[in-house]
């Protein structure tokens, strides 16, 4: 049977030049992997393009540069015999066929030239072994001896070669596969998904970094527990997270139990990432319970307590984000500060509540109080329609409390009415404890609502917390003292 012939898939004029650089070379071309893949998925427009010679990738790379306008640079890496190129919003990446082997403590491998299919046996699925033809007379056919588009239609993740030595060649290609079946909602098949279960200790070999670039994929999946799941299915969860594998399972004691915490925040990220594409939010929720493993205790009397988990858990955010390579930056202090906060907005949903504590809510989060509130909400798992209603009516409520309170009291991104300068000048002060005092004694005074926030009403609670340490007014205070008489 000839194999069939899908010119429209590309119709971009590059590949036009790519086919006339490898006829004037000499070279076979193809185009392959994940352009490939989703232009049959229908994914959208696709900006990374592979293009493997059989030859040198390099010199095709240097070829088509020279028949493009402007003859963009080709940026050649030649530890990898590899070769890009950037022309417009299109990345170009040009590779010689090669076949590959493995040593048993490196996922880099050993790479000799090889034929396209030896190539397209060294792929990782068989979604991403499709290749299709640039020769002028064959252009477009596709080649695809795995059977990838019947795995595509299928929706199935499948190794071109026995799973087994797939996966212990290059461990990452587990994570990548649990990564494809999240994205695409595809299921991995049995014998793939017991090979990486065997496979699970290999991924000691591979960096961090690779795997947080995996798993972040995964985190921002339209259903990110797809791949939560499996990650934990096969063990390999444990070697990653295992602040969250540690809070699976239901302790029973005097037929007092309390919930599986794991697949409760497995639920809550599902939750969240229905509501928001915010990817450190998400990981706030995927952490927001993490302190409950440190902090369980039984108590006779009242049952299972998690004491201070929020403040346990925030603490181990740091180190998480440390070991896993995650940036320690903004995004860090972030994650921190929502699960720090995560169980605040709880307290809040009761009528009584003071309008100090809704201050103080919204001091501490300051321009994130929404995200606050989101995940809150997204937190909500009870499978009981009447509970769930009472608890996200009791949010609505919270978040009504906060836009009042906040259009009174304008305490979000609070900044002191009165600054150190003032405090100084004021009472001829240079700097000091009492300045740090003062200031702190004006913040609690509009946090707790004795005094409004204006400049006008902590201007004169600063004189009067001033004289209460025992400090004197200097003459130019006492001179526009005089003068407001």
């Amino acid at each position: 049977m000839e194999n069939p012939r899908y010119e429209k898939a590309l119709s971009d004029p590059i590949f036009e030049v790519i086919s006339s650089a490898a006829s004037q070379l000499g070279l076979e071309a193809y185009v392959v992997g994940g352009f490939v893949r989703d232009y049959f998925l229908e994914r959208g427009e696709q900006k990374d393009i592979d293009v493997v010679a059989i030859g040198s990738g390099i010199d095709l790379a240097k070829k088509v540069s020279q028949l493009l306008p402007g003859k963009p640079k080709v940026n050649v890496f030649k530890n990898f015999g590899t070769a890009m190129i950037r022309q417009g919003n299109l990345q170009l990446e040009f590779v010689g066929a090669r076949k590959e082997s493995y040593r048993k403590d490196s996922r880099k491998p050993i790479v000799e030239d090889g034929t396209l299919e030896e190539d397209q046996q060294r792929r990782d699925f068989t979604i991403n072994a499709m290749a299709l033809d640039l020769r002028p007379d064959t252009f477009g056919t596709l080649l695809d001896p795995f059977e990838g588009m019947a795995d595509l239609n299928q929706g199935l993740i499948r190794t071109p070669l026995e799973p087994g030595i797939t996966y212990s060649d290059d461990p990452l290609r587990m994570i990548r596969a649990i990564r494809f079946a999240t994205q695409l909602n595809f299921q991995i098949i049995p014998e793939s998904l017991q090979a990486i279960e065997e496979n699970r200790d290999r991924i000691r070999i591979v960096s961090r970094e690779r795997i947080v670039d995996e798993l972040q994929k995964i985190m921002a999946a339209k259903q990110p527990s797809v791949g939560l799941a499996l990650l934990h299915k096969t063990g390999l969860l444990e070697y990653i997270l295992p602040e969250l594998t540690a809070l699976q399972g239901i302790e029973e004691i005097e037929g007092q139990r309390h919930k599986d915490n794991f697949w409760h925040t497995l639920e809550v990220v599902d939750n969240i990432s229905k509501k928001t594409d915010n990817l450190w939010l998400r990981w706030a929720a995927l952490l927001h319970d993490i302190g409950k493993a440190p902090t369980k205790r039984f108590d006779k009397n009242i049952g299972w307590t998690f004491h201070g988990h929020e403040f346990v858990g925030s603490k181990m955010v740091y180190p998480l984000f440390k070991r896993l390579r995650l940036p320690l930056n903004e995004h860090m202090k972030y994650v921190k500060k929502v699960v720090r906060l995560s169980s605040r907005p709880v307290s809040l949903s009761d009528d009584h509540v003071t309008d100090s504590a809704v201050r103080r809510l919204i001091f501490d989060a300051g321009a994130d109080v929404e995200d606050l509130m989101t995940l809150c909400e997204a937190d909500i798992t009870t499978k009981n329609p009447r509970k769930q209603r009472r608890y996200l009516k009791n949010f609505q409520e919270v978040r009504k409390k906060i836009k009042e309170v906040e259009a009174r009291d304008r305490i979000r991104n609070f900044q002191p009415p009165v600054s150190g300068e003032t405090i100084m000048k004021t009472f001829d002060l240079k700097p000091s404890r009492e300045i740090g005092l003062i200031k702190e004694a004006i913040k609690e005074a509009i946090l707790e609502g004795e005094i409004p926030n204006k400049q006008e009403d902590a201007h004169r609670y600063m004189i009067h917390k001033g004289l209460e340490l025992g400090l004197k007014l200097s003459n130019e205070a006492l001179k526009n003292l005089s003068e407001d008489d």
